[in-house]
């Protein structure tokens, strides 16, 4: 069967963060990711998460600054301190919260920057931020990310992510498979999925409608179908649900429902 998890930074926004926990449980999903978790003490997420009987399955590690818009820094040369300070803070918030997968973003590209320096820069920080992760049983995990959404990211296409991968060769280096952003910037999404699951190198699935990021039933991308294919496949992750509810979120599962049966 396949595995859902509710993405809680964009599922059931009518509640505050550590409510959506409950939440989440109470529509069954066993699982769940988000965005950044640090708004609250490791500690005490953790404590909404035994309450609730889920398992958090991933977080972003931190982006950089926000309010300037920053989204990520492992490809920005000259962030280096910064960089790590966020991954250990990231990998004790893991740690804490017995989660297996952090999501390393890889930044904006600066105006005029050599894509070769950052792609330096990149692989060497993952590689670092890997040795770190892979003491502490944690995957790191790298997303292609379409520009439409965030315009100027430094990776996004899966070609791309997974040569990263081959390249840096740590086992537990994975890549981060977005459906949403792969139909948008490359489409033949189960092509892709018929291509790069076998490899060992997807660590974890992302669902949301095409284009409108709404519920997994609503737009050009047919859900149904591509869970066949999972089926197929054999694929045994879990697959966040990171959408935007078109109304509340409980009353749009009908797609998972129909996921599950």
């Amino acid at each position: 069967m396949l595995k859902f998890a509710a993405n809680l930074s964009m599922l059931y926004p009518e509640l505050a963060f550590l409510d959506r926990y409950e939440a989440a449980a109470a529509d069954g999903f066993a699982g769940v990711e988000c965005m950044f978790p640090y708004e609250a003490p490791a500690a005490l997420v953790r404590e909404r998460i035994d309450a609730a009987g889920v398992a958090q399955v991933l977080f972003n590690a931190p982006p950089g600054v926000a309010g300037r818009g920053e989204r990520g820094l492992a490809a920005l040369p000259g962030r280096r301190d910064e960089f790590q300070a966020g991954i250990e803070l990231a990998l004790s918030y893991a740690t804490t919260l017995a989660c297996p997968n952090v999501h390393v973003m890889a930044g904006l590209a600066p105006q005029g920057a050599s894509r070769e320096a950052m792609l330096d820069c990149y692989r060497e920080n993952l590689d670092w931020a890997a040795r770190q992760a892979r003491s502490a049983g944690v995957n790191v995990l790298i997303e292609p990310i379409n520009t439409r959404d965030i315009p100027g990211y430094f990776l996004n296409r899966q070609e791309d992510a997974h040569a990263v991968v081959q390249a840096v060769n740590a086992t537990n280096l994975k890549v981060q498979m977005d459906l949403y952003h792969c139909q948008i910037v490359e489409g033949d999404v189960t092509a892709r999925l018929r291509q790069y699951l076998p490899t060992g190198r997807v660590g974890h699935l992302q669902i949301a409608g095409v284009p409108l990021r709404q519920e997994p039933d609503r737009g050009e991308l047919d859900y149904g179908w591509v869970f066949g294919v999972l089926r197929e496949l054999g694929y045994d992750g879990w697959i966040g649900c990171e959408y935007r509810p078109a109304g509340a979120t409980s009353s749009g599962l009908r797609w998972l429902a129909a996921a599950r049966a």
